[in-house]
């Protein structure tokens, strides 16, 4: 997706440590317009696939998972990182370990909203070990739904989660995927 690719070149920051910083567009501060875009391209990649429910992952899925859900016209879920008093105890979970925060946090989803007959989109912000996709692909086998695919805004080529996956049989769908990125230049390039 041109767009947003140009749109990492112009606003996209480098960190030490593999990080790429987006937060001024996509996953702290949020162009609810150029993610419409995003989300009608997950539409367009995934609309054979008979998806009746987005799943994604607190917090920077939710807006992104919001707008593919949308197109779709099917619910949201999303796999919250820590037991709250108002979910019910019978939850699917899964170990997921945060590359970003170097953290390992027990996801889970309510069983009431995943079932059999469910055909799941997994939707997220990135994909660079693909720990929080297998995850929560663990949480829809769990749950006896099937997996439409996985979808991503940006993917770290380079770390090989998505090929991985991609190994599997699962349908993964990147709309950016990072081949290289260095901090000391800023500079970012692109698998064609």
């Amino acid at each position: 997706m041109d767009l947003l690719k140009q749109k990492i070149l112009n606003e996209g920051e480098v960190y030490e440590g593999n990080i790429l910083k987006v937060d001024c567009f996509l996953n702290h501060q949020i162009d609810c317009v150029f993610l419409r875009e995003i989300a009608k391209e997950f539409h367009r990649l995934f609309k054979d696939e008979g998806v009746n429910k987005v799943l994604t992952i607190e917090a920077s899925g939710i807006a992104i998972g919001a707008m593919v859900a949308e197109e779709f016209e099917c619910p949201l879920v999303f796999a919250k990182k820590s037991k709250t008093k108002n979910i019910a105890p019978d939850v699917y979970s899964a170990a997921v370990d945060s590359y970003t925060h170097g953290t390992t946090s027990n996801v889970m989803v309510s069983k009431r909203f995943l079932n059999e007959g469910d055909r799941v989109l997994i939707i997220d912000d990135f994909l660079a070990l693909g720990n929080a996709l297998k995850g929560l692909i663990d949480i829809v086998h769990q749950s006896g739904a099937s997996l439409a695919g996985c979808g991503t805004v940006i993917e770290k080529g380079y770390q090989h989660g998505g090929d991985e996956l991609r190994a599997q049989g699962i349908k993964v769908e990147s709309l950016a995927i990072v081949e290289s990125m260095s901090h000391e230049t800023g500079e970012v390039t692109f698998r064609d």
